[in-house]
């Protein structure tokens, strides 16, 4: 057989692991309670799923959307340029880092890169029983140089794309700033992957046969650990939160939270016009650490009405735990998913392919890389599906909560219109990116809302 650019191919070396009895080669039951478990979490995965959607946030079925009603054809045409502008870097960044990671992952090219890296393939040529050690920092290695690639890849589009923020003045920022944020973020994503990577490898090294156990219970630990760290140790490397001032809103956001049974610690004003014009508002954190958090851009630009009205929707994922929710859900699918890497990792013809003896050379994180990615983009569109109809139930409780669908309406065209959303997605588009309902859906939600509860209904906005 030959390998890529005319070299005949040969299988690699058997690695120190590989010729240890009963060590790197799980055994056929292995791989079938592997397969087993991957199944029953799976079930589980998608029945809790169903159970905690809230399929139908607002009864009368489905409601229709027409964003003629509400949008002046400018406005509508400036959302169609914009998404004409920003979905070519958004595409191309799928595709290339999708082929650049498959091809590493399944053909001999991954290993032959991380070999070079770690030198783990002269180790193994060589016969060396690697200590425990030396194959820690391997793979730390391994996953510094795997960030770095799958973060120099995404970059080019990552600026294009910053680029098309900023022809349409959604980016304040200046490219040290973005260049700056752009560090951080691959800082914190390498810390996550490395500690997972170490993580695996020794579990790898210590359960051979029955790795994929450990990791499905490490992988929905670590889901948890990171959904409580985030908004004390991460949010703060992006922005800088201070107390809103005591003043009317505050004293009417703190007391809407408290009529609505969500106990908060403070109101946070967040800097985001440093890097963009977009609104928002959340809350964050759990327990003594949960906060509104409101972005500055939407203070300056809407009334105060309209900014409780975002805030009672963030209100309605705070009292419906929907981050814990998502948690729960999360550490199920990385169980699953780990799962399913064993059964990946352990299958001797894709262990070929990839250029590699066994899940425990570290030069196999190309294959687990590419495995890790395929599973993400195939769930996506299913994470999506989820999640827009949890935004939509948090949309009816903002409703629910204000009783003020005049206002909700014209807050949601005002969001509609400052971040140039894409008041018509294509389906394709609307599967692949969307987590929230288009603008004219919420919008059409406030007025079936308004019926429902026959109140008066928000005139349309007729251009």
């Amino acid at each position: 057989m030959t390998a890529p650019g005319g070299a005949e191919r040969t299988a690699p070396p058997a690695t120190a692991s590989d010729r240890e009895p009963g060590r790197g080669r799980p055994s056929r039951g292995s791989r079938q309670a592997a397969a087993v478990a991957a199944a029953v979490l799976g079930a589980l995965l998608v029945a809790v799923a169903a159970m905690v959607t809230p399929w139908h946030p607002l009864p009368g079925g489905r409601i229709a959307a027409d964003p003629t009603l509400d949008f002046t054809r400018d406005q509508i045409a400036r959302s169609e340029a914009f998404t004409a502008a920003l979905d070519p870097p958004a595409y191309a960044s799928l595709v290339a880092g999708l082929v650049v990671v498959l091809a590493l992952g399944l053909t001999s090219w991954g290993a032959r890169l991380l070999g070079l890296v770690t030198g783990s393939r002269r180790s193994a040529a060589m016969g060396e029983s690697v200590p425990l050690w030396r194959r820690t920092v391997r793979v730390v290695a391994v996953a510094v140089v795997l960030s770095a690639l799958t973060q120099l890849i995404a970059l080019p589009f990552t600026a294009w794309s910053e680029s098309v923020l900023r022809r349409y003045h959604l980016s304040t920022q200046n490219w040290g700033s973005w260049l700056t944020d752009q560090l951080t973020g691959f800082g914190v994503s390498l810390v996550i992957w490395t500690v997972a990577l170490v993580g695996l490898h020794l579990l790898i090294h210590r359960f051979p046969r029955h790795w994929w156990a450990a990791a499905a219970a490490g992988g929905f630990l670590l889901v948890t650990a990171v959904s409580y760290a985030y908004p004390v140790v991460v949010e703060p490397l992006f922005n800088s939160f201070t107390s809103m001032p005591a003043g009317p809103l505050r004293t009417d956001l703190l007391r809407m939270a408290r009529t609505d049974g969500v106990p908060v610690r403070d109101v946070l004003v967040a800097d985001a016009s440093k890097r963009t014009t977009t609104l928002n508002a959340y809350v964050s954190g759990f327990g003594s650490t949960r906060r509104i958090v409101v972005y500055d851009t939407l203070l300056v630009s809407e009334s105060p009405k309209e900014v409780e009205a975002v805030v009672a929707h963030e209100l309605g994922h705070a009292k419906r735990n929907d981050v814990l929710t998502g948690t729960l859900v999360g550490g199920i699918g990385v169980a699953a998913g780990a799962c399913v890497l064993y059964l990946v990792m352990t299958s001797p013809r894709l262990l070929r392919r990839a250029g590699v003896r066994s899940a425990a050379d570290p030069r196999s994180t190309a294959l687990l890389l590419a495995t890790v990615t395929a599973l993400t983009q195939l769930s996506g569109p299913a994470q999506n599906l989820v999640s827009r109809r949890i935004e939509a139930r948090a949309d009816v409780h903002s409703l629910d909560l204000t009783r003020d669908p005049a206002t909700f309406t014209a807050m949601q065209r005002s969001l509609s219109v400052s971040d140039l959303d894409d008041l018509s997605p294509n389906p394709f588009a609307y599967a692949l990116w969307n987590t929230h309902p288009s603008g004219p859906e919420r919008i059409a939600m406030g007025r079936a809302w308004a019926r429902l509860h026959h109140v008066p209904e928000p005139p349309p906005v007729r251009p």
